[in-house]
């Protein structure tokens, strides 16, 4: 039986953008916001992967002083483009620095689902203790309310997830605080439960660690030269890099490599400890003949033979 990539039946786009410092007088490079790195030039590009594969969809490299959501609509629209034939759904995960009226009401026209982190403004912040909240295990409380921002032409439900403030969470800096309680309110025009809306949106947690991985294996923060288009088509080359040991990953490699890191590939999979002999005044190449690296190779060379594109 051949191999075939499964068709998707709905798309998840994650949004995010990242800082990338840089160490030079490097084109379009610009001072920008880094809470570690404060005054330094730097590019930030915006990056769109899809929440179920973790491929790269979409991205942009901009100058560092670029704010987050600039620039989306078009990256969206890039996203939307691609989209395979028959496809069902498009729902869009993002943070609040994609908050957006227009953003919103861009995604409503084209009939595309989203649960983007809403901005803590003071007429979000005056309902939050007012609300009846629904208590959940593990000390997490749900609500919800309808609401009309500024800018858009109908209401919206907001999702809000409370957390009393004793309970240590990795996103304290990024969490409303009031009275004893960290706040999080989401907008969205899904239909799901206001938990499995919040258990769905910490999915995009994901790209934090794939953006971890770019720059960490695949060098992203190291920008090779001064010229922006360079640097550019050096940025999409690197994620098409990214792109294929995903691919090769999901497609070739047995259970237990499917999240595994590029170190780990290299490690146990690419640096293959082999020794050239002659059999018959023949050259031949022999491998491990035992443990988990022969048996992922065995699996890996079937799957590409059964590979059907």
């Amino acid at each position: 039986m051949s191999v075939r990539p499964r068709r998707p039946r709905r798309l998840i786009f994650d949004l995010d953008s990242t800082a990338l410092i840089v160490y030079g007088r490097q084109e379009a490079a610009d001072v920008g916001y880094h809470p570690f790195k404060p005054g330094r030039r730097s590019y930030h590009p915006l990056l769109c992967f899809e929440g179920q594969t973790k491929d790269f969809w979409h991205g942009e490299l901009r100058p560092g002083h670029a704010y987050t959501g600039a620039g989306v609509r078009p990256l969206l629209a890039a996203c939307f483009a691609k989209r395979p034939a028959g496809l069902r759904q498009v729902i869009i995960r993002a943070d609040k620095g994609f908050y957006d009226h227009k953003t919103i009401a861009w995604l409503e026209q084209r009939k595309a689902h989203f649960v983007i982190a809403a901005k803590l403004t003071q007429a979000v912040k005056q309902r939050l203790s007012g609300l009846r909240y629904h208590h959940h295990g593990g000390n997490v409380s749900t609500a919800q309310f309808f609401y009309q921002p500024f800018g858009l032409k109908k209401r919206y439900r907001y999702v809000v997830v409370r957390r009393p403030q004793t309970e240590e969470t990795s996103d304290q800096l990024t969490l409303f605080k009031l009275g004893q309680y960290f706040y999080q309110v989401f907008v969205t025009n899904l239909a799901l439960q206001p938990l499995n809306l919040w258990r769905f949106y910490n999915g995009r947690a994901g790209v934090e660690r794939i953006i971890r991985e770019l720059k960490g294996g695949y060098h992203l923060g190291k920008i090779p030269t001064q010229h922006f288009l360079a640097n550019e088509t050096y940025f999409h080359l690197l994620l098409l890099a990214y792109n294929l040991v995903n691919w090769f990953k999901r497609l070739c490699l047995p259970a237990e490599f499917q999240t595994a890191t590029l170190a780990t590939l290299r490690n146990q999979i690419f640096l293959m400890p082999a020794q050239l002999v002659r059999t018959g005044n023949r050259p031949r190449l022999t491998m491990p003949t035992s443990g988990s690296r022969e048996s992922a190779w065995k699996y890996a060379l079937h799957r590409i033979e059964k590979l059907n594109l």
